[in-house]
């Protein structure tokens, strides 16, 4: 298996355990909840219009699994399953990413990842 592969296989297991996290904790988000919070990170892209190096930093900003563990630990901490629900759905929307090859973005453009060009044969 390749390092991509193994890192798609990663990002799917991350995508799982958010799924599974979200639906664990009593937030009751409801199911417009569940989709807005799955599609958030994605608000990561309007960095692009900025310029491809503003646009590459604020989308791996909403892209990074730290943030959404982060969150997820706040909530513990304060007793808020409903940022443990949105970090879990956070977490989840980064491993689909990763999981589909999508994965942080490069200065040079959008289709420029860590895990190759996006719709290359070797990469994404």
């Amino acid at each position: 298996m390749t390092a991509i592969a193994w890192q798609k296989a990663e990002g799917a297991g991350i995508a799982l355990g958010g799924l599974v996290i979200a639906a664990m904790v009593p937030a009751e988000l409801g199911w417009l909840g569940w989709v807005i919070a799955l599609l958030a990170p994605d608000l990561g892209m309007a960095g692009y219009l900025a310029g491809p190096r503003i646009g590459a930093a604020s989308y791996n900003l909403a892209h990074l699994y730290a943030l959404p563990f982060l969150l997820m630990i706040a909530g513990v901490g304060l007793g808020l399953p409903v940022l443990i629900a949105v970090g879990g759905l956070w977490l989840a929307h980064i491993g689909i990413d990763r999981a589909l090859g999508l994965g942080l973005k490069a200065a040079t453009g959008f289709g420029d990842t860590h895990l190759g060009r996006i719709g290359h044969d070797g990469g994404a």
